[in-house]
């Protein structure tokens, strides 16, 4: 297989410094394909969240190597969008001026904004279409139920086309019939752009409906345990995580994670 576009190789990740310092993460691999959609999964505190901020850069590896784009990862990405449990959405903008702050940063779309101002908005519309949201764009945040104000973080992680997806948690606050209709925004989105996604998740059937593969991490320190393929075909629909093939995969999931958290204890 071609190198991935997400690239850990043996990575090491201690807080703290020194011998004291605790380690998140130790002898870490992965690879992800451009274009791919990975979830990631295992016990609580195992270094999930940690593993994001060392993929974008936010944090530097103690040890081994993080590349990104064939690039090596030395400081903060410019190409990653992402999403959070918390939407953190800024209040004193409309849901359609939240969605288009990305593009007043990030290059080349900043220095073109101005010129290319109806084509941008055109676009933001477009994705508060795709998501439901196009009669909400002049609300804001407080306006909006925390299911919409997701919907309109999903949107703003995506408009500026980055090439990496990085989602943590961003459903777990939300009741089980919004983060399913959100489960579906986020497939629509991607299916139309198909950025590199890294998702992490304590949600196992979302893990299921979203992903191609799930990679199940070990209690901390955390590395890749297991890689499941999910052999599910797009686009996917609710029905397809109550069938027995993808039942079976999330009891197997459930029960590599439960083996982590009784090895660890």
């Amino acid at each position: 297989m071609a190198a991935g576009f997400v690239e850990l190789d043996k990575v090491a990740l201690r807080y703290g410094g020194g011998p004291e310092g605790t380690i998140a993460l130790r002898n870490t691999s992965l690879s992800v394909q451009q274009g791919e959609f990975v979830a990631v999964v295992g016990p609580s505190g195992c270094g999930k969240s940690t593993l994001m901020k060392v993929i974008t850069g936010l944090w530097p590896a103690s040890a081994g190597s993080v590349s990104v784009d064939g690039q090596r990862v030395t400081k903060p990405l410019s190409i990653v969008g992402m999403a959070f449990q918390n939407p953190s959405l800024l209040p004193w903008r409309s849901t359609l001026s939240n969605i288009m702050l990305p593009l007043e940063i990030a290059q080349p779309h900043a220095s073109k904004l101005r010129r290319e101002n109806a084509e941008y908005l055109a676009k933001a519309r477009k994705m508060l279409e795709l998501v439901g949201l196009q009669a909400f764009e002049a609300k804001y945040p407080w306006q909006l139920s925390g299911g919409m104000q997701q919907r309109a973080s999903l949107c703003r992680a995506l408009i500026h086309d980055p090439s990496l997806l990085m989602l943590d948690e961003p459903f777990g606050a939300l009741d089980m019939f919004t983060r399913e209709e959100l489960w579906l925004a986020l497939q629509e989105l991607w299916l139309a752009s198909k950025p590199t996604v890294i998702l992490v998740t304590h949600d196992l059937r979302e893990a299921v409906f979203l992903a191609d593969r799930v990679l199940v991490m070990s209690d901390r320190p955390g590395r890749i345990i297991a890689n499941h393929a999910v052999d599910l075909p797009r686009p996917r629909t609710l029905e397809m995580t109550f069938e027995p093939k993808a039942i079976g995969l999330i009891q197997e999931l459930r029960d590599q994670i439960s083996v982590a958290r009784k090895t660890s204890h």
